[in-house]
């Protein structure tokens, strides 16, 4: 009997593994199976679509003749600027006082025009620049009420354990820029030719 036993058990075993083969889904019948999928988008293209550099990259003509409708009737509102003066930023609009810290050459009394223009805003419409706004496109006229110094600012330096203290006392030149005016181009597709840089501080 306990010879049999062994025959037995495989004899079992053989029965349940062609009934659990028999009865098994085949690969290629199963939906989730890498080559099912493989053959099933293997046929379909992928789409595409020609892109034209100028219609893509350029602003629609209804949007640049709002913008120069507003400009010509004078609806814009408020104008207001980022110029960039003496490698520091600063944001203006008509009327302000800008202080300008530093050595700067222009004397009292000078009218300059900024023409570092990083971006021009009103009401409804803006004017990015990259990095800056086209020239001609935006005037930034200024001129210099005032040149002086700033308060008097304090340096002290000390040495622990050396005995030495040092204390030292300085101002800095400063310049004051009215802002006259921020005008813009009527026509923001074409802005016209710069002539003469006379007035004008880099």
């Amino acid at each position: 009997m306990a010879k049999l036993l062994p025959g037995l058990l495989l004899s079992n075993f053989s029965k349940l593994s062609l009934n659990s083969l028999q009865n098994a889904p085949k690969f290629t019948a199963c939906a989730n199976s890498i080559l099912s999928r493989a053959e099933k988008y293997s046929t379909q293209h992928t789409p595409y679509e020609i892109v034209n550099d100028d219609q893509d990259y350029g602003l629609p003509n209804d949007t640049i003749e709002k913008v120069n409708h507003q400009i010509a009737e004078k609806q814009q509102g408020r104008l207001f600027a980022v110029v960039q003066v003496c490698g520091k930023q600063h944001k203006i609009t008509q009327r302000d006082v800008l202080i300008v810290e530093g050595y700067w050459p222009p004397e009292c009394g000078e009218k300059i025009l900024l023409n570092k223009v990083l971006v021009l805003g009103a009401a409804e419409f803006s004017l990015i620049g990259r990095p800056l706004v086209q020239q001609g496109l935006v005037n930034v006229e200024a001129t210099v009420i005032e040149k002086t110094l700033s308060h008097t600012k304090t340096h002290f330096r000390k040495k622990r354990r050396k005995q030495y203290m040092r204390t030292k006392f300085f101002k800095i030149p400063q310049t004051f820029l009215r802002i006259n005016s921020i005008k813009v181009s009527p026509d923001v597709n074409n802005p016209p030719e710069v002539q003469g840089l006379d007035n004008v501080i880099f």
